[in-house]
Parts: C-alpha cells; structure tokens; sequence
C-alpha cells in the first residue's frame, strides 16, 4: 500500500550551505508560525552550542503541511564528526533535498551525505542554494554535482535527478534560473512529485526501527523512529527486540510532530515518524514490534570511532573550586548515560576508578561533548587525543582524512610546507576565483593541533575541511609540538612584575592576579624544552627608589586558549584541567622534582 498523504524528506548538506535556513523558510511559507509570532533564526539549532557556532550537532525532527500531503523533514548535521548522526536518520526517510552552495560547489561532507543516501536507494532532489550571491557559477555547480553522482556510482534513476535553484535566506525557489518567484512553492511542489509515498504493509504486524533517542525530566526516555509496517496506538502493547533480547512493554505515549511541536496522538500508522514514551529499555537500532508477532528489523551500522581521549576525575590543587559534578561516580554516570544517545560514542572503564576511556569520531566529537559536559556543571580533566590503531592483515594501519583547503594562492607554500610534515599527499589541486583548492590525505594524527597552525600560516583566510577516508598502513613518525612549556613552580596569584619577568621567555597564558599551582603550564617557551618560572614574583620594596622604578610594566598580550586548542596544544605527559569557568592546561606530574626524576629515567 502506498501512503499518499505522507512524504519523509532529509535535509543532507555541508557545514553552513544552508540547511537549517531553508527548513526555517519552509516553516515560516506553511503557516507553521502565526503571522505575528516572534520567531528566531535557525530555529532548529535548539541547542546552545548549535546557536553559537552555528552548526547543526544533533538531526531534528519536523513537518509541513502543504496541499493536504505532511511532509516530514529531517534537518541533519553536516560535520563528519556527527555522521553517526546522518546515517541514522537516513533510514527514517524516503528522499533527500542535497542542498550546494551556488559558488563553493559540492564540498567532502556533501560527498559523504550523498554516498549514504544513494546506498539506500534514496531519491536525490539538488538544491542549488544561495544563487543570490555575486561570485555565483551556478552551470558550472550543477555540473560538478553530476560528476559528483557519477563518481559515487549512482543508478540511471539516481542520475536524472531534479533541480532547483533556492534562495533560502529570501525564501524563493525557482525551477530555472530565468524563472520569476517570490516563494518556495516550485520546490514543495516538487517535493510531492519527485519524493516517493511511503509503500508497505498497512495492516500487518507493527514494526518500529527507533533511530532516534531523546530524554524528558517528566517522562524519562522518548524513542523516536519511522513506523516500517502496521499501525501504532497509544497504551498499546509491544515487544522491543535488541538482537535476540525480547523485552515486553507498553507505549505510555504517542506524539507524531506538528511543525516544531511533538502532538500526542491515539494512533498512527505505516510511514510515519513518531516519538515514543514508556519504553525504558529501548536503544538506538531496537524495533519496537508487535507484542504477539514480533519480528526485528536488519540493524543499523555506523561508522567506527577514530579518536580517544582518556577523562578523569580532576586532582589538580584547585579540585572542586569550581564544579558542581566532581567525583568518579559523577563522572561515570554521565559518560554513560551519553553513549545511550550518542551512537558514534564508546566508554571503557580503564584500570583506575577514576579515569575513563572515551572515542569518539574526531576532536570536534569529543570537544562538544566536553564543553557540554563543563556547562552542565561537570568538572575534570582530559589527556592528548590518540588515534585509534587497527591491524589489518597482519599490518598496523591508522585512520586517514580526506582534507579540502581553499587558500589564496599566495599562502598556497606555507599550508603546502605545514602538511608535507604531517605526512600529507596531496591528490587534487583546482583553482577557483581567487583561491586554491587542494585535496590531501592525511593521517588523521596528523591533523590534530593543524587547524590553530593553519589560521595562523593564511592570517584567517584559509577554509579547512576533513572528513574520515578509511584505514591505511602506519604512514611513520610526525614531530609533534616543536616548543617546551613555561611551567609555574608555586602556588599563589600571579603578578605583572612576575609576568613581566617571564614574558621574555616566550608566550604567556595567563594574566596578572590570576590563580595558579605548581606544575600549571602558565606559557609556551621559545625553545624545545620545558622550563620552571615563577609567575608570582613580588617587587622587594626597598627604601633606595629611583623615580623611574614605578613606571607602568608593560606586558604583552596572553594567548587565551579556547577549549578545542587546548586539546591540540598538550603533550602525551600533559592534562586539561576542564571546570565550568577555566580551562587550564597542566603538567600530569605536578611535583618539580618527581617530573626532573622521570626526565632522566626515560633519558638513561
């Protein structure tokens, strides 16, 4: 059977081609909003994180309603990083909207979307979008989106996808670009031609792919997924299948999505995406099955993680100050109630109570999960991201990036110079209006702590995107960080006149009247090896004072680090001490003895 008044539709793009923008467009010209109503922009960011960095971390659900027909859409991340996210969702639909930018053309996370999509038989819609800007090469975008198609191996059916071209800030879609229009009517229109119904049995035994988790203070966890067979009702009586677990249950309550709203309903049918409260146990890849036939669905596979980083519990001097959350049992508790959400996730306890592995599918991963982990309350501290090591037939082999830079040519040598260190190989180079873009493999190590180098060597001009390649063999040593720390010896509060004896040492971290501690890496030295300072140093007030002796000191400017470039700047044998108001970079031995003593074990 065939629904035809449903249509489910993802909204695949890279980072910042305009996906959420367009679902805002789509919103606001369905009358999802009252004409008067107050509405932000990117209202599907509803995170803190998504808003101020505008990205999109977690996929979010939504509907339109347009000539009798519901249109379920999916707003989806583009960040690698988030692909367990992606992969996910894809299985809720039936078609994708591909959205490009009308100048920068399909980037990697647009091939990687796309690859997903056309493995699952998904029906393309390309959307050129911001045709408004002046550098527009619209012929030429088109273009290399079919190349793009071709190169992924599409179908015949695939192949003849349908275009239309978006202003999606303006809220205009045109079929060509000759055509006038003043709304986005042409692409729902399209959307309800192009995008198949979705087809299966009505009336068989319920079945339910949850692909989606989210949690309620009130209700507890709320599973969302796509009805693949039957009906659903409310209070009905189910069996949730996790592998050859069969758990018997019952759904306290039914929502389908109205707009930006959950709507409680009594029941729903084949096609639809609901959100389902009173399952405790239920996981991301259950199904949610008939009571009296229960029949599971094929699992869901996603990509494995890449990167770990090892949390624990925060020992530094300072522990406690600042976190609400500080001890082991608060920490492992969060960690794992992540991972029941978070699907590209893993935890492993390690040998000590308190210190937990984490891996996760890049530092932009892991960094989010960090930064909402210190908002929450949380406080601890994290090692050197490591890569995670495979042996494939016998030889070890490490993941690798495909990385896409667009430079202006005149910065082309110091990137080319920067990467040749990082065992980077250069495999395509193409020049656009005024930049450069080249496209590298790199081992994934190799770009950890690259992208602060990179803004440094095109002065903020460059544009940097990764997205994970696949295994290869171990591609051989690379220098990590080329200069020692400035190491603070004492406990107390620094002082500009010990800042400013310092300084001249190297880079400073830290301002004056700021709390340190012994082994608290306060500055980066100009030479390779770390070094012992004390920041805290007073003027000795003599009774001999020449009127030159309290002029201002003049000290320079700190390098303030954010958390990501905290995370890249440490060494094996240094932490980040993370709490809700600091971010401070530390030595794992703090003792100046104890550390001098290892030095020379390791040297001897």
């Amino acid at each position: 059977m065939k629904r035809q008044d449903l249509r489910n539709i993802a909204i695949i793009a890279h980072v910042d081609h305009g996906k959420t923008t367009l679902v805002d467009a789509m919103l606001r010209q369905s009358g999802v909003f009252r004409s008067n109503e107050q509405v932000v922009e990117r209202v599907m960011d509803s995170n803190d994180l998504e808003r101020e960095r505008g990205i999109t971390i977690l996929a979010k659900n939504t509907s339109v309603m347009y000539e009798g027909v519901k249109i379920n859409i999916v707003d989806t991340p583009g960040h690698a990083d988030f692909g367990g996210e992606v992969e996910r969702v894809l299985n809720m639909v039936d078609g994708v909207l591909l959205l490009v930018d009308a100048f920068e053309g399909p980037m990697p996370q647009t091939k990687y979307v796309l690859r997903k999509a056309l493995e699952q038989k998904l029906k393309p819609i390309v959307v050129i979008n911001k045709i408004d800007r002046p550098d527009e090469r619209v012929a030429d975008v088109v273009d290399e989106v079919l190349e793009l198609f071709i190169e992924l191996d599409a179908d015949d059916e695939q192949l003849d996808f349908p275009v239309i071209y978006a202003a999606a800030r303006d809220g205009i879609a045109k079929t060509t670009m000759e055509d006038e229009s003043s709304s986005l009517e042409p692409l729902f229109k399209l959307l309800l031609e192009a995008i198949p119904a979705p087809v299966g049995e009505a009336e068989g035994p319920l079945q339910i792919m949850v692909t989606t988790l989210d949690y309620d203070e009130y209700v507890g966890r709320v599973a969302i997924g796509r009805v693949m067979r039957g009906k659903v009702v409310n209070g009905q009586a189910v069996a949730v299948l996790n592998g050859d677990t069969v758990t018997k249950a019952r759904i306290g309550r039914l929502y389908t999505y109205e707009g930006l709203k959950r709507t409680e309903v009594k029941e729903t049918g084949l096609g639809d995406i609901v959100a389902i409260t009173g399952l405790e146990s239920v996981n991301i890849g259950d199904t949610i099955a008939d009571a009296e036939n229960p029949e599971a669905l094929p699992t869901i596979n996603i990509d494995e993680p890449t990167l770990a980083m090892v949390f624990s519990v925060n020992n530094s001097p300072f522990a406690g100050r600042e976190g609400q959350f500080v001890t082991s049992r608060h920490l492992r508790d969060r960690l794992f109630k992540e991972v029941e959400t978070n699907v590209s996730l893993r935890v492993k306890e390690t040998d000590t109570p308190d210190a937990f592995e984490v891996s996760g599918r890049g530092e932009l991963h892991l960094s989010i999960l960090i930064e909402t982990m210190r908002r929450e309350g949380y406080e601890f501290q994290v090692g050197k991201p490591e890569v995670i090591f495979k042996t494939i037939n016998g030889q070890s082999c490490e993941p690798m990036e495909f990385l896409t830079i667009d430079v202006p040519q005149e910065y082309m040598g110091a990137v080319m110079e920067s990467l040749g260190t990082r065992k980077a190989e250069l495999v395509n180079m193409i020049e656009l209006a005024g930049y450069l873009r080249m496209e590298f493999i790199i081992p994934a190590r190799g770009l950890i702590g690259f992208r602060s180098e990179f803004l440094t060597n095109t002065k903020g001009n460059g544009i940097m995107h990764h997205i994970f390649n696949g295994y290869a063999p171990y591609k051989g040593d690379i220098p990590g960080r080329t200069r020692g720390a400035l190491v603070a010896f004492e406990n107390g509060e620094t002082t500009a006149y010990g800042i400013h004896s310092v300084q001249d040492r190297g880079v400073m971290f830290v301002v004056p009247g700021q709390a340190v501690y012994q082994g608290m890496i306060i500055g980066e030295n100009t030479r390779d090896m770390d070094m012992d300072v004390n920041p805290c140093k007073k003027k000795h007030v003599t009774n001999m004072r020449s009127s030159a002796s309290d002029e201002a000191l003049r000290l320079v400017s700190p390098r303030i680090l954010s958390l990501e470039q905290a995370l890249e700047y440490i060494n094996k044998d240094e932490l980040v001490e993370v709490t809700p108001k600091s971010i401070r970079l530390r030595k794992s031995v703090l003792d100046r003895q104890m550390r001098g003593r290892e030095r020379k074990t390791s040297q001897g």
